[in-house]
């Protein structure tokens, strides 16, 4: 195997324009790895460090300091490394950086590398990525695990931080859970998608799209959104609750004052426990079959409530709540909270972790859906994690945007060219 004889970054844009870093890793054989870090609107309060330059460039968005970060510290610490050995290396970066949070090089300047390794060890043995990652999970953790298509989560109605609109959920997502294939998912997904743009613009609501490509009107309340959703499903001669159902993503961290929830939007202000009625009362009326961040992060008496309630007929995520940390998931599972938890790398930093972390939600019964963020790339890696550590779930926007599209496009590739890796 070939060792990494150059890492290089540079500064590049996300899918709003604001810079974030792509990384290359070079090895002696002459093989390259590229990948990009994405990043978040709607963050938890415990996700690992994203290092900006707080200067007048970018009205403070830079990253040209974890870029050096790479570029003069953290890039030459790994040159001569194997890149085979990924946990070697995500240890080498952690222990460079020296802080909990990875404050000190930055989170997303750690990622950058991190994913980069992967990209090369992959190109440099002739493996496909998503084979890469199931190598790894074994290596990682000491267990096998099944490759499969993940069923997608797509964000086709945006409110809350995605969106400039007085919807307070931040995400309404369909989930073609009837669907036998993935280029069927898809298919079905889209032209629910389509016939959606059609029926809004029917009742003169505006078709614009927010930051994960679903459609971004004003609505009298979350409730409309979910009747259009199923109007929309309806048209497309699909069946709700059998060949779609609904996903949400309330965000609620983003509408908690610390005390009450307030819904802006429906001008409502809930306790923690008038929220878990509201919503138990949404799962009644409609097929959602998944709510994330239905509390607020520091809310763990709502958590425990919430998952009392509906935590046997819906799958409960995790993202504000876990922020892809096997530390935080421990605790909420000793806590009997939620039943999922969405992953997303940039919120722990390495690939290793990452892994780490879904391990632990395997080994305690708890799912786990990858996720993109809001500020994206045409970055694909997420696909192919998803794909080679067998999870089963992956939500990354709106059949909209290349930033989006670019990860189900790939996803269609690997089923096409992968018979044995099937749907899940």
């Amino acid at each position: 195997m070939a060792n990494i004889i150059e890492t290089k970054a540079i500064q590049v844009f996300d899918s709003r324009g604001i810079p974030t870093i792509s990384c290359k890793i070079i090895l002696d054989d002459g093989t390259e790895g590229l990948a990009m870090v994405p990043s978040g609107a709607s963050t938890g309060s415990k996700e690992a460090l994203e290092l900006r330059d707080a200067e007048k460039e970018y009205l403070g968005k830079g990253v040209l300091k974890a870029v050096q970060n790479i570029n003069n510290v953290l890039g030459p610490s790994i040159i001569g490394k194997n890149p085979i050995e990924q946990q070697l290396i995500d240890e080498i970066l952690i222990k460079s950086d020296g802080t909990d949070d990875k404050s000190e090089y930055g989170a997303n300047a750690i990622l950058a590398i991190s994913l980069a390794v992967s990209h090369s060890a992959s190109a440099s043995n002739g493996s496909n990525l998503h084979e890469h990652f199931a190598h790894l999970y074994s290596k990682i953790h000491g267990k096998e695990i099944d490759q499969s298509i993940p069923m997608p989560m797509l964000n086709i109605l945006n409110g809350g931080e995605h969106a400039n609109n007085n919807i307070d959920i931040q995400e309404f997502m369909i989930v073609p859970s009837g669907a036998s294939s993935f280029s069927q998912a898809m298919q079905w997904s889209t032209e629910v998608y389509m016939n959606l743009k059609k029926i809004i613009e029917k009742f003169g609501h505006s078709s614009a799209v927010g930051d994960e490509g679903g459609f971004a009107p004003n609505l009298k309340n979350n409730e409309e959104a979910l009747k259009l959703i199923i109007s929309a499903i309806t048209e497309s001669d699909l069946e709700p609750g059998k060949d779609i159902n609904i996903a949400l993503d309330c965000a609620a961290s983003e509408f908690y004052d610390g005390k009450k929830y307030i819904l802006k939007g429906e001008d409502k202000i809930f306790s923690s426990e008038e929220l878990v009625e509201y919503l138990n009362d949404l799962v009644g009326k409609y097929p959602i079959i998944s709510i994330e961040d239905g509390m607020d992060e520091n809310d763990i008496d709502g958590w425990e409530l919430l998952t009392e309630k509906i935590g046997k007929k819906c799958q409960l995520v995790g993202d504000d709540l876990f922020v892809t940390n096997k530390k935080i998931l421990l605790d909420g599972i000793e806590k009997n909270i939620a039943n999922a938890i969405l992953i997303k790398f940039n919120q722990v930093g390495t690939i290793t972790e990452t892994i780490q972390t879904i391990a632990c939600a395997n080994e305690n019964g708890y799912k786990s859906i990858i996720s993109h963020r809001s500020g994206e790339t045409e970055d694909t890696t997420i696909s192919d994690l998803a794909a080679g550590l067998g999870v089963g779930q992956i939500k990354t926007g709106a059949p909209c945007r290349s930033d989006r599209v670019s990860k189900y496009n790939r996803l269609l590739w690997i089923e096409e060219e992968n018979s044995h890796i099937h749907l899940k």
